[in-house]
């Protein structure tokens, strides 16, 4: 009887495995970009060029189980050399004290991420809009699955505090930051 029981939890368990794994982040056909108001009448646009990351996606309950990634700071990349530069410094990022900016999910409730994002040496709890877009087998065999994150952050709460009060009211940078990260993965062999 124990027998039985032992090669049904095994059976069991390497169903999960399957439907269930880790997917390495495709950074050619990722993005981690942002956008901010600025001088509250438009955008501007950023993203990271250089980041890590990987993600466990459960093809069966459709559902996506974990997600870590980590940015490299120094690649910010808004098509403004000038601004690319202030932004590493103190005022914003300070990148050469606080290299990267880390995410680490820790939950999935419906269509929304809770997890923690550290930035200038600073974590705090966000809560992101999550769309997973299902999988694929690409033309070479491997398995994609893709998935976008979106919602705000205060900057203001990770000590990014850089702005300059404007004559005619209201500031040059807006507090809030939209975020929004594009993910495809490989599924790890």
């Amino acid at each position: 009887m124990t027998k039985i029981v032992k090669l049904g939890l095994a059976s069991i368990l390497s169903a999960g495995a399957l439907y269930a794994g880790t997917y390495n982040v495709d950074k050619s056909h990722s993005t981690v970009g942002f956008k901010v108001k600025h001088m509250m009448i438009s955008n501007v646009s950023g993203k990271f060029d250089d980041f890590t990351g990987s993600f466990e996606y459960d093809e069966k309950t459709k559902k996506l189980k974990s997600l870590n990634g980590v940015i490299k700071v120094s690649s910010i990349n808004t098509a403004n050399k000038k601004r690319d530069a202030h932004l590493k410094e103190s005022d914003f990022f300070a990148a050469k004290k606080y290299p990267q900016i880390k995410f680490n999910l820790d939950k999935i409730e419906d269509d929304k991420a809770y997890g923690k994002l550290t930035m200038r040496g600073v974590t705090k709890d966000v809560v992101l809009d999550v769309e997973v877009n299902g999988t694929i087998k690409d033309p070479w065999g491997n398995t994609r699955t893709g998935l976008v994150l979106e919602g705000k952050v205060n900057r203001i709460d990770y000590g990014i505090k850089y702005n300059s009060i404007l004559e005619a009211g209201g500031v040059a940078v807006s507090e809030k930051v939209k975020l929004i990260v594009e993910l495809e993965g490989i599924l790890a062999k």
